[in-house]
């Protein structure tokens, strides 16, 4: 069973390669404040319950 939490989501977003990653994460970010998350972008406090690693897989 599925149980949902009252406590709000934070989402910590880590950026890593091309600068086109850094648009990516920026869109992103955006997308999940307007689905109530907090957001935060590289922080070191690990207070996040999800992390989404962002990273390039194309460009050498």
């Amino acid at each position: 069973m599925k149980v949902r939490t009252l406590k709000q989501n934070k989402v910590n977003v880590i950026t890593l390669g091309c600068s086109k990653n850094l648009v990516d994460s920026e869109v992103l970010m955006g997308q999940l404040q307007a689905n109530d998350f907090l957001v935060t972008h590289e922080a070191k406090k690990s207070d996040a319950n999800i992390v989404i690693i962002n990273t390039c897989g194309f460009i050498d």
